[in-house]
């Protein structure tokens, strides 16, 4: 199967702190890849030195075979084809919802006008937003903005998708909607990459679970096998700690 994202011996230090220590993994076409870890175990940090929004300091990053790492990339054409959604929703507020997901498919990727916005009412209609195409983000609630900002992110037809934490900032109900169509992209083949809290969702949707602890990949394969029989005692902890906390 073709590999969309190959990572080797990634390093990222903030000053003298080593941040991710020797990472290296590879992502499958059509795969969803859950990264686990308690808070500064790494997970954000990895997921901005994917899209660059964070140089590394070793290894190579390569996306469809490409070493987009190297010195003169083209970070904006890089952007392009890695979809990201973080935790803060990020839509411009000044901007309605449709112009919000248009925005790139007509300036970055030179698409029409006319062909931007019937995508993207396809989309929204598709999952349930339709009726908000014209309306502005803060009129929206935090699960419908999580949801436009996934949607804008997968507008551009994006080799990769990246989502960090993106119900972190949700209440329970809202978190279901997101999560929903998070599992409709899955089913429709997006190749994914997802940092999250919630096991039970990864267990239900991961192909690949990678557990992160100190900026080291301590265990990785299959929801089953990673959150049924967790083999280091860094893994069982945190499993533990979920557990306790009423979380798994």
């Amino acid at each position: 199967m073709r590999k969309v994202l190959e990572v080797k011996n990634l390093r990222k230090c903030y000053g003298s702190e080593l941040v991710l220590d020797d990472i290296s993994l590879s992502i499958p076409e059509h795969s969803v890849n859950v990264v686990i870890g308690a808070s500064g175990s790494g997970k954000s940090t990895f997921m901005r030195c994917i899209n660059l929004l964070e140089e590394i300091d070793d290894g190579q990053i390569l996306l469809d075979g490409e070493d987009i790492s190297a010195f003169g990339t083209n970070m904006d054409k890089v952007r392009s084809n890695i979809g990201s959604v973080f935790q803060a929703f990020n839509l411009f507020p000044h901007l309605s919802v449709l112009e919000n997901i248009t925005l790139a498919p007509r300036l970055v990727h030179g698409v029409s006008r006319n062909d931007a916005e019937e995508n993207a009412m396809a989309l929204l209609k598709r999952f349930g937003l339709a009726e908000k195409a014209r309306g502005y983000p803060d009129l929206l609630s935090g699960g419908q903005q999580q949801r436009v900002a996934i949607i804008r992110a997968i507008a551009t037809s994006p080799k990769l998708l990246l989502l960090d934490e993106v119900t972190s900032a949700l209440d329970p109900v809202l978190i279901a909607e997101v999560l929903t169509l998070i599992a409709e992209l899955k089913s429709e083949g997006m190749t994914m990459v997802i940092a999250t809290h919630e096991m039970g969702f990864a267990k239900r949707i991961a192909d690949h679970v990678i557990f992160l602890a100190d900026g080291k990949i301590h265990e990785e394969g299959n929801p089953t096998e990673i959150l049924n029989n967790p083999q280091t005692d860094r893994l069982k902890e945190f499993l533990g700690a979920l557990h306790s906390a009423g979380r798994l």
